[in-house]
């Protein structure tokens, strides 16, 4: 390849690279999208041009086009990959403030996303414990019933929480697939116990907790015999990306769950913090 050719090559991902920084702007995402006019306009580039580069950047679904109203917006698979992006960042740099909170409690810490209504697990940091001392990587469990659940929701207005809750609100059983070193290890699906609530009333009131506390708990609602507490962790943008969670034994934890609460609540300030949000 000349160098002449490599110009080329780099002109024309500036010039894709402009339309979606344009599809990515305040004016798109109040108008749920820009039409091609209006893109050219902005980019001071030819619409034909511009018709055709956004065919071919919705081919790969890095933009999506609206059949009703023929405006574009930024595609599934731009945000796939950023979700990715983060949530590797995440893993990478949770890893030594989930140990931080290992050796200071002795029990496993989980790193937790939201996906819909489940919580799943991206990475455990174990303890020496046998109990925990098995990874729950993968495993995804209904998010209203979790520590790290509702952890992960509670930054939404209420408005947006009774959408989610009336979607999502409702017993759904914990699902696998189980990773290999828990079946090695003769791990089992937890039993589930009694739900706090059942009602949205309920969850408004556990989320004003969270607000003022820092952590979310449960007392056998998740799984029989167990308790469990979560923090949020933010990112740069001041939205919750994460939660740490720490669920062990009742018979080992439950005196001082709060103290755990507030331990992990500090472990994940400084964790949001190390990522840029200014919390």
């Amino acid at each position: 390849m000349t160098a002449t050719t490599q110009r080329r090559n780099s002109a024309g991902l500036r010039r894709d690279l402009d339309l979606l920084e344009v599809l990515g702007s305040p004016e798109a995402e109040s108008n749920n999208g820009l039409g091609v006019v209006r893109i050219a306009d902005l980019t001071g580039r030819d619409k034909g041009q511009v018709s055709r580069t956004l065919a071919t950047l919705a081919e790969a679904g890095l933009v999506a086009r609206d059949p009703s109203t023929q405006s574009y917006r930024l595609g599934y698979q731009l945000y796939a990959l950023a979700a990715r992006t983060l949530e590797s960042r995440l893993v990478r740099e949770a890893a030594p403030f989930l140990r931080r909170i290992v050796i200071a409690t002795h029990e496993t810490a989980h790193l937790c996303v939201l996906r819909g209504d489940n919580v799943l697990t991206l990475t455990s940091e174990l303890s020496e414990y046998a109990f925990r001392g098995v990874g729950w990587e993968g495993v995804s469990a209904a998010a209203w019933r979790t520590s790290s659940g509702r952890v992960l929701i509670s930054d939404r207005s209420e408005e947006d929480l009774r959408r989610w809750y009336d979607l999502h609100g409702r017993d759904r059983p914990v699902t696998g697939p189980l990773s290999p070193v828990m079946q090695e290890a003769g791990a089992t699906l937890p039993q589930e116990g009694t739900p706090l609530f059942t009602e949205f009333s309920g969850l408004l009131g556990e989320i004003q907790r969270i607000r003022t506390r820092g952590f979310a708990t449960v007392d056998e609602e998740f799984e029989l015999g167990v308790v469990g507490a979560s923090a949020p962790v933010y990112d740069f943008r001041g939205s919750i990306a994460a939660a740490i969670n720490v669920s062990a034994p009742k018979s080992r934890v439950g005196s001082h769950l709060n103290e755990m609460g507030v331990l992990i609540a500090r472990v994940s300030d400084e964790l949001s913090r190390h990522l840029g949000a200014s919390r």
